[in-house]
């Protein structure tokens, strides 16, 4: 088996995405770091990879920055749980975490790195740069073979740095460190001396910082901040009336007032290095905080390489900016503008270029990816294909019933999503989102598929015969709108327009697509209209299930008490209800049909379990759609000591399988509970414990080798353990061989050669 399918938003803070020199992206994905290779040219989108060994949420990755070599020796990430992880590359693509780094005593906010040898690897110094919100930078030095030391601490009082980059001085080996704070300045810093300048001009936070040198030597360092303007500041080598041959404590007064000013200096090989700093421009197009600003980066040329005079900024209006300075006057210029158009999100985090500056790519609140790539035919910049996901907890997912072909995922981002395979002649096949059917207004805790075009999901809210085109979210609305054919939004030629116009209630248009959506088509263009809504639960909804026939919704809400832990049955064709089941004491966390859609199991809070068959003799309007308890295990007698979280059935109903709290996964047989054993307490004919708690539980549609149940168990700490079970007369372990261990903490797809498996934390 092998994973083919990795699914998960980029998390909704400013650094926390990267392109490296080596046409990869690394990103922060909740605790993870993911791999990304974006498309390009016949190269598909896709996730590669998931990494893990933060305790807490990522805010922070930067690619090494490296001077004399084509790609990055790895990447540097920062989190909230305080700590910088050096991650090293082993030369095939993998990547694993060589250093942590261990000063801080609050979130990691920015990190910068930067490989400062010219030399063989052996000689390569590395130097890591991060800044907390424990108002301090620290700077890390690479003295041996993964081995860091932290050379200097930055204090900043009650400060904050929001941002910082580092860049080596042109012509010396000696770094540059800026650093954006709170209180509006840039702190520049030179290796060898503290503080040499402070660059002042910004009237808010400033958001992000970065360097570059240009075709004669300088460095330019570009700011953005929550003025919503960008500043270029060029860094000169100085040379008229200074003698740089004396060492700094021979210079005298003349020349120390010569070079004083805006300017700073340094000691380097024993003479004096002085650099001029001037304000090259002050540029202003964005209507909201800039989050992000980046120089496109060297391309290489037959004589060396060649600096590109393009800027990208990234922000909170929804926009990227390109900017340029004009070929006649070199005046700064707003050169391409690019971003999302109407819906209700809000704007971008952050702004990168592709290491041949062909490709834009943005990251926003939602955690989804935006990418342009410049067409030369057109000579106009057009979106392309990129991989995407929930940027919050999942909570359930389901497939299609029947064929497999797609599967629907929810989340605490109140949204679900559609993933299915684009299935291209003569080009791999791969996964991406092609839908969004619902934009909630609550957060999503479950979902079942009715059938291939209909699904009941559950939030915190709970829970048209016509046919509509599509659907939209109305403004201050919490579910989707139909919308009928012909009410789609239009062009209007109109010169004078009432206000409200400007924001139409109805976002969607019917399109035709011969790719996967982008972000701006999934948010407005492939909602499903929302056709009915039940009411019924005392709280929030916690758990649904659909027979196989598609007649009857089980539904369950979060209970405290007896009064509120029913399962309600809902007839599908008049969405009536059909009956309230009883049998539990508190939430009620899953629920599951036998395949013959005769049974219905449940499994509780209360670390019980029901089982219900279907009635078929009763002469009630209902006999064929309501259900009797004939078995169930209790408080006293249950062999589980913690919360049952999961359960479901062997694919020939024979079985039936729980997942607890209580780290162990139990099989109990059907038959044995047709029988008359009244007063005898059920018991599970075999016990698997696990390394932590069971979480999650399903089995494959059909046998393997030796006609063997392959189960798949997810634990809480994010593992997807994978058994084959052969039912015996042993009630030990022997009747179960793990056969595989699978890591991540996100939507996770697996498929085998056969068949398609959910598997899901």
């Amino acid at each position: 088996m092998e994973q083919c399918y990795v699914s998960t938003g980029c998390n909704r803070t400013p650094h926390s995405a990267d392109w490296g020199s080596n046409g990869l992206i690394c990103y922060a994905a909740d605790n993870s770091i993911a791999i990304y290779q974006p498309e390009h040219e016949d190269i598909e989108a896709q996730v590669l990879s998931t990494l893990n060994h933060h305790k807490n949420r990522v805010n922070c990755v930067t690619w090494i920055k490296s001077y004399g070599k084509e790609f990055p020796p790895g990447f540097v990430s920062g989190s909230v749980d305080c700590n910088v992880v050096v991650w090293k590359s082993d030369g095939n693509g993998k990547y694993k975490p060589s250093s942590t780094l261990k000063s801080h005593t609050g979130s990691v906010n920015a990190v910068t790195a930067i490989q400062t040898s010219f030399g063989n690897s052996q000689s390569d110094q590395i130097y890591v740069a991060s800044s907390s919100a424990d108002s301090t930078v620290n700077i890390w030095k690479k003295t041996g073979d993964d081995e860091f030391v932290l050379i200097q601490t930055l204090k900043f009082g009650t400060g904050f740095i929001l941002d910082l980059v580092a860049t080596i001085i042109p012509n010396t080996n000696v770094t540059l460190l800026a650093c954006g704070c709170d209180d509006h300045k840039i702190h520049l810093y030179v290796e060898q001396d503290n503080q040499v300048m402070s660059l002042s001009g910004h009237e808010d936070w400033i958001r992000a910082v970065d360097f570059t040198t240009d075709d004669d030597g300088d460095i330019l360092l570009a700011s953005a901040a929550q003025d919503n303007f960008i500043r270029i500041w060029r860094l000169s080598r100085k040379t008229e009336g200074v003698d740089l041959i004396k060492p700094i404590k021979e210079l005298s007064l003349e020349e120390e007032i010569k070079i004083k000013g805006n300017t700073f200096k340094f000691n380097y090989n024993k003479v004096v290095v002085v650099f001029a700093v001037s304000l090259e421009s002050v540029l202003h197009g964005h209507e909201n905080w800039i989050y992000s600003i980046k120089w496109q980066p060297k391309l290489k040329t037959d004589t060396g390489y060649h600096q590109p005079m393009c800027l990208l900024s990234a922000s909170m209006d929804k926009t990227m900016i390109l900017w340029k300075p004009d070929p006649e006057s070199g005046v700064w210029v707003e050169d391409v503008r690019v971003g999302e158009v109407g819906g209700n999100t809000l704007g971008l985090y952050g702004g990168m270029f592709s290491p041949d500056g062909t490709s834009i790519m943005a990251h926003g609140y939602q955690g989804a990816f935006h990418q342009w790539t410049f067409c030369q035919k057109t000579n106009s910049w057009r979106p392309v294909v990129t991989v995407g996901g929930h940027f919050d907890e999942v909570q359930d997912l389901d497939w299609d019933k029947g064929s497999g072909q797609f599967v629907i995922s929810v989340s605490t981002d109140q949204t679900s999503r559609l993933h299915a395979p684009w299935v291209k002649d003569k080009r791999k096949t791969l996964w991406y989102e092609i839908a969004r059917p619902q934009v909630h207004g609550y957060d999503m805790q479950c979902l079942s598929i009715i059938n291939r075009y209909k699904f009941a999901s559950g939030a915190d809210e709970k829970e048209a015969q016509n046919r509509p085109e599509g659907a939209s979210v109305p403004a201050l609305g919490l579910s989707n709108k139909a919308v009928s054919s012909g009410q789609a939004v239009t062009k209007t030629s109109d010169i004078e327009q009432h206000p409200n116009d400007q924001y139409p209630e109805v976002y969607f248009t019917a399109v035709t697509l011969k790719e996967p959506p982008t972000e701006e088509h999934l948010l407005q263009n492939t909602l499903w209209p929302e056709t009915q809504k039940l009411y019924g639960h005392g709280y929030e909804i916690f758990s649904l299930a659909t027979d196989p026939t598609g007649q009857i919704l089980a539904s369950s809400c979060k209970a405290a008490k007896t009064d509120f832990a029913g399962v309600i049955l809902w007839d599908i064709s008049s969405w009536r209800q059909i009956e309230t089941l009883q049998g539990h004491t508190l939430t009620v966390t899953q629920m599951s049909f036998s395949h013959n859609g005769c049974y219905l199991l449940t499994v509780s809070r209360d670390r019980t379990w029901c089982l219900y068959k279907k009635n078929t003799t009763e002469s009630s309007s209902n006999s064929d759609k309501s259900f009797r308890r004939i078995a169930h295990t209790d408080k006293q007698g249950s062999v589980h000591s913690r919360i049952i979280w999961s359960c479901c059935w062997s694919h020939d109903d024979k079985f039936f399988f729980t997942a607890s709290r209580d780290k162990k996964v139990m099989v109990w047989q059907k038959d044995e509970f047709e029988k008359e054993q009244a007063g005898t307490p059920p018991k599970p004919v075999s016990v698997l414990e696990v390394s932590d708690s069971a979480t999650a539980i399903d089995v494959a549609p059909l046998f393997v080798k030796d006609n063997r149940y392959l189960v798949s168990v997810g634990l809480e700490n994010g593992s997807i353990l994978l058994y084959t079970y052969l039912h015996g007369d042993k009630k030990d372990n022997s009747c179960w061989q793990q056969v595989s261990e699978s890591r991540g903490k996100k939507l996770l797809v697996i498929t085998s050669t056969k068949h398609q498996l959910d598997l899901f934390i």
